[in-house]
């Protein structure tokens, strides 16, 4: 099967007028030539200057003070990092083409409906903690940054596969396929049966708790404290742990879901850059109305399984069958998720109202 690879990459590289990196080869593209990304090391330079800016700014404008964000402030924020996010799609605009920008604006919004799903998630862990308000924001930043460390080293080692085996992408079409089956199974659930899940810690969790000493209850905004010459771990630092130890496993789809969208890295990472460093507000803003958004799952598992079918097909025309059925531009695939969204949005609206009034009804009856 490698040498079939091998061969694949060859016969692509000769057929291209200029020379082009061997992951543009197994990725063939609409029209004549490859497209190719030049990213500048500068540019891997200030995104990463960006997010730690970002960060450092959050960590001693917002959670260095422990308090409770009001809706406002959450607000404020969720819409200057949108803005933040658009500003930097604007500069890849300017910078590589309406094509690289395109498929940022698709990874990011991908990132942004997955992330919802990830809230639910974050909040069966922080009420299983029961982290106090005020220290929540320290806990998600935390964890955001834990996140972010990990999934740079997981778009890492995805590029340096797929850039050498195209059958690669079938597995990641698989994975998000089955994902996408899992949203839909989840979406068919009683309303509230989320809240009536509890949180079992991973692995990651109980060997923390084995290895070190946790102290019972929280000593303010500290991670680690010194007791009779020991050094113990904070339930606030063990929750941190979970948040970003769980990533771990929302990587697992969103990761392959934006390859399925761009094949240059540099793109996978700044949409989960903005994305997750917007999370943190997000959080605060929809907290309790996330039972609002119905058909969260449906629209989840509707994208995840259209990018499932793009990554088949671009592994598929690799090898040469399929080729009858062409795989959707980056034009329509922005569009299909936009629409996902807008659609599930108004229906899970529709919905919720249509829900409120059956209860209603049913509570006049009685």
């Amino acid at each position: 099967m490698a040498g079939r690879d091998l061969r694949i990459i060859s016969s692509t590289r000769r057929q291209t007028v200029h020379s082009a990196s061997s992951l543009n080869a197994l990725l063939p593209m609409s029209g004549s030539t490859v497209a190719q990304m030049a990213v500048h090391p500068w540019e891997w330079i200030a995104l990463t200057a960006v997010a730690l800016g970002l960060i450092l700014f959050d960590l001693f404008g917002h959670v260095r003070k422990a308090h409770e964000p009001t809706l406002k402030e959450a607000g404020i924020w969720s819409l200057f990092y949108i803005g933040f996010a658009i500003l930097f799609g604007g500069v890849l605009f300017l910078r590589h083409g309406s094509t690289f920008a395109g498929e940022y604006f698709a990874g990011f919004l991908t990132e942004k409906a997955l992330s919802l799903d990830n809230i639910f998630v974050f909040i069966i862990i922080i009420a299983s903690f029961r982290v106090p308000r005020r220290y929540q924001q320290k806990v998600l930043l935390y964890g955001i940054v834990m996140a972010l460390i990990m999934r740079l080293i997981f778009i890492l080692v995805g590029a340096t596969i797929i850039e050498h085996f195209v059958w690669v992408f079938f597995i990641f079409g698989a994975f998000l396929l089955y994902t996408a089956i899992k949203q839909v199974m989840e979406g068919v659930q009683e309303p509230g049966a989320l809240e009536s899940e509890e949180y079992e810690p991973n692995g990651i969790v109980r060997y923390a708790v084995k290895r070190f000493n946790v102290t019972d209850g929280y000593v303010g905004q500290k991670l680690l404290v010194r007791r009779e010459g020991k050094t113990w771990m904070t339930p606030l630092l063990l929750c941190i742990i979970a948040i970003g130890s769980i990533d771990l496993m929302f990587a697992l789809d969103s990761i392959p879901a934006v390859y399925g969208l761009t094949k240059e890295p540099f793109i996978v990472f700044s949409a989960n850059v903005f994305a997750l460093l917007g999370l943190r507000q997000l959080f605060f803003l929809i907290d309790g109305l996330l039972d609002k958004l119905l058909y969260l799952h449906y629209g989840l598992a509707f994208i995840l399984g259209f990018i499932a079918v793009k990554l088949v097909l671009h592994a598929s025309h690799g090898y040469d069958f399929l080729t009858a059925i062409p795989e959707p531009d980056i034009t329509a695939s922005l569009l299909v998720i936009i629409g996902t969204i807008v659609v599930t949005v108004f229906a899970s609206m529709w919905g919720s109202k249509r829900r409120k009034k059956r209860s209603g009804d049913d509570g006049g009856e009685k």
